[in-house]
């Protein structure tokens, strides 16, 4: 990038550069044009647009029970939870306010 063009869009962009950081700058930026250069010699024949580097929808796993993971006991004993539990009320613990 040729440095009346560097020094014009960092004008633009409301960039204050030094002497110092010019050098560098135009160096960087002619760095990366050269590999949007490369990049546009990709073939992209049949590719699908997108608009998004994500996934627009969630990625969700169904709610299954595994019984093949031994270190889960799946036979639960609520009373015996709820009794282990420092304040209860109405088979809920209560927490103190953190708002």
């Amino acid at each position: 990038m040729k440095k009346e063009e560097l020094l014009t869009t960092a004008s633009l962009a409301l960039l204050e550069l030094e002497e110092s950081e010019v050098d560098r700058l135009g160096e960087e930026v002619s760095r990366m044009l050269d590999y949007f250069e490369m990049m546009t010699k990709l073939d992209v024949d049949g590719l699908e647009p997108t608009t998004h580097a994500f996934q627009k929808e969630n990625r969700l796993r169904g709610d299954t029970l595994n019984n093949n993971n031994n270190n889960i006991n799946n036979n639960f004993n609520n009373e015996l939870i709820m009794e282990n539990g420092n304040d209860v009320e109405d088979d809920f613990f209560v927490i103190p306010n953190v708002l």
